[in-house]
């Protein structure tokens, strides 16, 4: 069975944050599809609380659909380190952070998390908007220090 990419890649030496571009599939029709690991904490330190990565989720894929509109999926990692981001067509990694940057600012500007009520979100309790808040502003610094840990 062949491996995953994200199983290849030294987590012990990874640093966060960070973007870094997964994967690129080159489909039978020529289309491209790239996979970016927006991570946002070190692996194997303290992950992300689950109530902070579902509104994160939410705010994240609303808020850089605002610059994008070729992101396929933005889905929250297992490990509560960060997200996977699908989209189509050729990007730049810095293009890519800067509109994640964008969106982790606009984070610190909400008041509602779209898509949290019963009718809309599978698990409309688990929300948080001040965890999501807090880790925005620490990923944000993060960038901004030049990701040193």
């Amino acid at each position: 069975m062949p491996l995953i990419e994200s199983f290849t890649v030294d987590h012990t030496i990874m640093k966060a944050p960070q973007v870094r571009k997964a994967k690129v599939m080159n489909l039978p029709k020529g289309d491209i599809v790239e996979v970016y690991d927006l991570r946002f904490v070190k692996p194997n330190t303290t992950p992300m609380e689950t109530a902070a990565v579902h509104t994160l989720e939410h705010l994240i894929a609303t808020y850089m659909r605002d610059k994008m509109d070729n992101i396929i999926d933005v889905s929250p990692m297992g490990c509560r380190t960060g997200f996977y981001m699908s989209v189509y067509n050729e990007n730049k990694k810095e293009d890519i952070q800067e509109v994640l940057i964008y969106a982790l600012k606009k984070i610190l500007e909400t008041t509602e998390i779209p898509g949290a009520t019963e009718k809309e979100c599978g698990n409309y309790r688990d929300h948080s908007l001040v965890k999501a808040k807090e880790t925005a502003k620490r990923v944000i610094e993060g960038f901004e220090n030049g990701n040193k840990n």
